[in-house]
């Protein structure tokens, strides 16, 4: 397997971005997404910084998972914990160590930043293997759970 990249994503990304952003809620939630919300969306990110950024893992060019980082002020820690969003890898490279590249690239990057206090995600409570390959990495889950109201 050649080597992965993690970078930063680019305008460029937009289009791969889009379309896993797109494919993710279809997988794994059943819903139908609005592409053009979903593009607007993903390109606000792009024009505020402050939103978040795009982080994604290629080979050879070919861009095969992203994922989306937002900022979470912590006043008990006086840093930024970073949250894991919209995560996504193609099928064809799925349980290729793509997510665990990503992962440990910020990772490395909280390390090396006192401004940074850590990584958090959710993930479906249902969804085994994501719970497995996160704790393989190292992750746990802690005391709180998430509730949410959405419009």
């Amino acid at each position: 397997m050649p080597p992965l990249c993690v970078r930063a994503a680019r305008a460029d990304d937009v289009p791969a971005i889009l379309e896993f952003q797109v494919r993710l809620a279809s997988e794994s939630e059943g819903l139908e997404l609005e592409r053009a919300a979903v593009a607007r969306g993903v390109q606000a990110v792009f024009d505020d910084p402050a939103k978040g950024a795009y982080w994604v893992a290629e080979e050879e060019g070919r861009v095969l998972g992203a994922l989306l980082t937002i900022p979470e002020w912590s006043d008990w820690r006086n840093a930024t914990v970073l949250w894991i969003h919209s995560l996504y890898v193609v099928p064809e490279a799925r349980r290729r160590g793509v997510f665990k590249a990503l992962y440990l690239a910020l990772k490395g990057q909280v390390e090396r930043s006192p401004g940074l206090a850590g990584l958090r995600l959710f993930v479906d409570r249902r969804n085994r293997a994501a719970q497995r390959a996160y704790e393989a990495l190292g992750m746990s889950q802690d005391h709180y759970c998430l509730y949410e109201w959405l419009k």
